[in-house]
């Protein structure tokens, strides 16, 4: 997969710009806040629907305007194809591939595959299991389109059941409708849940091997997916697993209602992380977790490639910066094959890139 060019009009910084990228490497460099961020921002939103650092797509539109869009050419699976996003205040954002409406950012999935490897990642291991549960879902909604589909319906049902027990008190009537959106969120947990565990599974063998290579052979990462406790196999079929989500809301209907909260579903889930047989989240060194975050990626990486016969477009927004001289050394060499946009304030130190290098001032490619 290549994005070969962006068009981007009232984008973030951006009045108008159109960038063209090569296979292989590309390096974005230039001084803070000058929109190198913003570029890969605007990839990485054209593939998945969504911005990996707004909070909504208001924040994307250049401070002033009141619409922007991003048009991106790409080739995937061996052919040209054009993906267009447009945002505009008070309105729904509409996306389009090869000039077709799409209903919806899910629909996107599997056009443009793409991998972000920012400086908040690298605290995957030690921040909340949010931040990996994430990393589950942003891979699966490209490689599966069913699975987005699933999450956003997910979101809805456990946004009214919040809801639901915010209020009941106030209005005892909610509690008709709680046992059907205790079905609803069970059934569609159950189908997060089994698409989660048969990731994780290959994530955790290629993580393992990557993470090997590069302590070498003195480390062993080890990753385990855990859920919700009544479900002894998390690889079951979903209707194998909807009875034990059943089960633990059930034992669980009282503490609900009392702490106002949602304690069952696929909203728990969480992904454990050991080096050597100890919780690296606790007992790793920054230098140990590190590393295993970037092995997670790494391999995340890798299962496209195996899923699809192509590499997704790798996105590193200013990360190198963030590492040692060999953790940095050892990213670059793993990335010979497939396109990579780099970001950086100063490229000299990308030792082996071989690639392209855009410098990029104020909003324009110079």
């Amino acid at each position: 997969m290549v994005v070969d060019r962006v068009t981007l009009e009232d984008f973030r910084n951006y009045g108008q710009l159109t960038a063209s990228f090569r296979d292989g490497v590309t390096v974005i460099a230039g001084r803070n806040a000058q929109g190198k961020t913003n570029l890969i921002e605007a990839v990485f939103y054209i593939a998945s629907g969504r911005s990996f650092r707004a909070r909504s797509d208001r924040e994307l539109v250049r401070f002033g305007g009141t619409r922007a869009s991003i048009c991106a050419d790409i080739t995937a699976g061996g052919r040209p194809q054009r993906l267009e996003a447009r945002l505009e205040h008070g309105q729904r954002k509409r996306l389009t591939a090869n000039g077709v409406p799409l209903r919806s950012a899910a629909e996107l999935s599997g056009r443009l595959a793409v991998v972000l490897f920012c400086p908040g990642d690298l605290n995957i291991v030690r921040d909340g299991a949010a931040e990996r549960r994430k990393l589950l879902d942003t891979c699966l909604c490209q490689l599966r389109p069913r699975y987005a589909a699933a999450l956003r319906e997910f979101g809805r049902l456990y946004d009214h059941k919040a809801a639901i027990l915010r209020n009941y008190r106030e209005k005892p009537s909610l509690l008709d409708t709680l046992d059907d959106f205790n079905m609803r969120l069970a059934q569609c947990s159950a189908q997060l849940i089994w698409f989660r565990a048969a990731l994780t599974a290959p994530l955790a063998e290629k993580a393992a091997a990557v993470h090997r290579e590069f302590s070498g052979g003195a480390e062993e990462l080890q990753i385990s997916y855990k859920t919700v406790s009544t479900i002894e196999d998390a690889r079951r079929k979903p209707e194998e697993l909807l009875p034990a989500i059943l089960e633990h809301q059930r034992t669980h209907r009282q503490a609900e209602l009392d702490s106002g909260q949602c304690l069952t579903g696929a909203h728990k889930d969480d992904v454990e992380i050991g080096i050597n047989g100890v919780a690296a989240r606790a007992f790793a060194s920054q230098g140990q977790a590190r590393t295993a975050a970037l092995s997670l990626k790494l391999a995340e990486r890798e299962i496209h490639f195996e899923d699809r016969g192509e590499y997704p477009v790798l996105l590193l927004d200013d990360v190198l910066s963030e590492l040692d001289a060999e953790r940095a050394g050892f990213v670059l060499g793993k990335i010979k094959n497939g396109q990579t946009l780099i970001t950086c304030c100063e490229y000299g130190g990308i030792a082996g890139a071989n690639g392209a290098v855009m410098r990029i001032e104020g909003g324009k490619i110079i």
